[in-house]
């Protein structure tokens, strides 16, 4: 199939560049049964990243937009949502059209971001059920761990419509020593704290997909004593 097939919709209506498609997930949405829709693109340039082929503008991936509607209408009533994932989703202003689509075939919707895109999430919000949101650096530190400069600035105006909006969302954060060091996490945790934020998910980093070896060899998990300290400022702390 040509990559301009997958960036157009039924109704003529321009549509994200598609990298992939899940059928069936229960971890992208929680308590919900999901099919789950990767978009292609993304400005971030994060050493763990574990989907480094989604980076790029264009991909390869074969799917269409009319497949996949086509496929959510002889799921009504069997499952529960549609998770957008990339990539970064909200490079593209047409994911709205996206999720408003899928919501109006009886579909709840959840969106997994970086929100380093404010104004396109902003306008996406009143179409989204729950976001997955990434915290990945204290905000002085954010262009040192994404690679696009001012990209703190963006993500704490995105918080901010997050926290604004009624939508349901969890705060999680990728672990790797090498990237992120005690005072990092600390800085967060303080952020957070200062948000009003109680709950946050660390995440181990995944080798799987990293193609930063060096990040693979010498990976640690997070120490205990840690989590003591960063729970004085987000009591509800799990890691995954």
């Amino acid at each position: 199939m040509s990559e301009a097939a997958t960036t157009v919709d039924i109704g003529l209506q321009p549509l994200p560049p598609l990298g992939g498609f899940a059928r069936f997930s229960t971890v992208d949405y929680p308590g919900h049964l999901c099919a789950v829709i990767y978009t292609q693109g993304c400005p971030c340039r994060c050493r763990y990243c574990h989907n480094p082929h989604l980076q790029p503008g264009r991909g390869h991936s074969g799917i269409s937009w009319p497949a996949i509607m086509a496929w959510l209408a002889t799921r009504a009533g069997l499952l529960d949502a549609v998770a957008f994932c990339g990539g970064e989703p909200t490079a593209h202003k047409s994911l709205r059209t996206a999720l408003q689509q899928v919501r109006d075939s009886g579909f709840g919707t959840a969106l997994h971001t970086s929100g380093i895109y404010p104004y396109n999430f902003s306008q996406m919000l009143p179409d989204i059920d729950w976001v997955g949101f990434d915290i990945k650096a204290p905000p002085a530190r954010y262009a040192a761990v994404t690679g696009v400069p001012g990209s703190g600035v963006r993500v704490q105006d995105s918080v901010e419509w997050l926290l604004s909006s009624n939508v349901a969302y969890e705060i999680r954060t990728t672990v790797h020593p090498a990237i992120l060091d005690t005072a990092d996490l600390i800085a967060i945790a303080r952020w957070l704290k200062r948000l009003g934020i109680s709950r946050w998910v660390l995440q181990s980093f995944n080798p799987a997909g990293c193609v930063n070896g060096d990040l693979v060899t010498s990976y640690a998990p997070i120490d205990h004593e840690l989590f003591d300290e960063l729970r004085g400022y987000v009591p509800d702390i799990s890691v995954r």
